[in-house]
């Protein structure tokens, strides 16, 4: 029975390694056929053109992508000029293919299609020299940003003048990307500018106030508050990226409320409640200031005092903050009329203090999406609520 059982499972193995062998030749034909390797092929050198060109036009960045873009084009040759005509970079280096005329020839063709924001074609067989086909960056039909030009020692036919036109039209659009990431980054700086230049002079004011008051009556307690103030504007004024961890925009909230609580004494009742596991969500840098500094200055400075309360709990794939005084309040319209007019360049008074709520409104919605806005609860003599949420994890977000 023992041979017997040898011999049947030996059969078995024999049958399962079979079976996983055909298995594995039918998979490798599922998904390494000649085609599917191309366009993986494809794929990938596209991704590496655009690596490079998302960096924006300059001369690295396009001594990187051309022998990207060389190798969609199937050319012979590729160089890429800027707006202006001018040679960045030509692939392959150092080749017979770019002689002197040959160069010379190439920037005639880019500045042409500049001019005239069309393909440009010269040369070829008859001329006794490779065939030049000049296709312009353009955007969206705005305006040129560059040139591809591709050397070829064949008559260019439709389908590389195809493939020329939309390794153009790629390049393009991930240079207009590139675009957008710059300005996008510019605008963060400038509304963290923004907001540095709202929240100082008010804030500076009275802290410098109210440490003065303790300079002789409580030397001790003056010096503390000279530290913390010290803590916050180094803090408000970092050389740092557009976002933080909670945990950080935190630490800072307290030393402004330290400085608060000296002001307003035992008047001002302040309750954070914080979920350890939230701590580390990153969320755009001086976004809880202007929320906790709002409720302070048009909650409770009217009435000398109050309660101000916040909470941050997790809640699924999102965490929410919430900042709630019970101060005066606000009329729901007034306030709506104040958040439109609030960046406008009349605006002053009680328009002007809501500066700081609409621009944490519009970086929130700019980051994660208009479902991330700011909500504001309020009504006269009801105090105000205003909800903060931020997701979790957040693409091409981070501290």
């Amino acid at each position: 029975m023992s041979g017997q059982f040898a011999v049947a499972l030996a059969a078995m193995l024999l049958l399962a390694a079979l079976i996983a062998a055909v298995f594995v030749v039918r998979t490798r034909r599922v998904v390494a056929t000649p085609t599917e390797r191309a366009v993986h092929a494809t794929l990938h050198t596209a991704s590496l053109a655009a690596r490079a060109l998302r960096q924006g036009l300059d001369a690295e960045s396009a001594h990187t992508a051309v022998p990207y873009l060389r190798d969609l084009t199937g050319a012979d040759g590729v160089a890429l000029y800027d707006g202006d005509a001018q040679l960045l970079a030509h692939d392959p280096a150092g080749e017979p293919l770019w002689a002197d005329d040959v160069l010379e020839r190439c920037a005639t063709a880019a500045r042409q299609s500049v001019d005239g924001r069309r393909r440009v074609l010269a040369g070829g067989a008859q001329q006794g020299w490779p065939a030049l086909v000049a296709q312009p960056l353009v955007p969206d039909d705005a305006e040129v940003i560059g040139v591809l030009v591709v050397v070829t020692n064949t008559a260019p036919g439709p389908g590389m003048l195809g493939a020329v036109g939309e390794v153009a039209r790629y390049a393009a659009n991930q240079l207009e990307l590139a675009e957008l990431d710059a300005s996008r980054a510019r605008l963060d700086r400038a509304e963290v500018l923004a907001l540095r230049a709202q929240i100082s002079p008010h804030f500076v004011y009275n802290a410098l106030n109210t440490i003065a008051s303790f300079v002789r009556t409580d030397p001790d307690r003056a010096r503390e508050l000279i530290l913390d103030f010290a803590d916050f504007t180094r803090y408000s004024f970092r050389a740092a990226g557009p976002y933080t961890v909670l945990a950080d925009e935190l630490r800072n909230i307290d030393r402004y409320l330290t400085l608060e609580r000296a002001r307003f004494g035992t008047a001002l009742d302040v309750k954070l409640q914080v979920a350890p596991e939230v701590l580390n969500v990153v969320v755009p840098f001086l976004a809880l200031q202007p929320l906790v500094e709002n409720a302070i200055r048009h909650g409770l400075a009217g009435q000398r005092g109050g309660a101000i309360t916040l909470i941050a709990t997790d809640e699924g794939a999102d965490t929410v903050i919430t900042v709630e005084d019970d101060g005066v309040g606000m009329d729901p319209d007034a306030l709506r009329s104040a958040h439109a007019d609030a960046l406008g360049p009349d605006a002053s008074g009680e328009h002007s203090a809501h500066v700081g709520l609409t621009n944490v409104d519009h970086r929130l919605r700019a980051a994660f999406g208009n479902d991330y806005g700011l909500i504001v609860e309020t009504a006269p003599g009801a105090g105000t609520k205003v909800i903060m949420r931020v997701p979790k994890f957040a693409t091409g977000v981070h501290a």
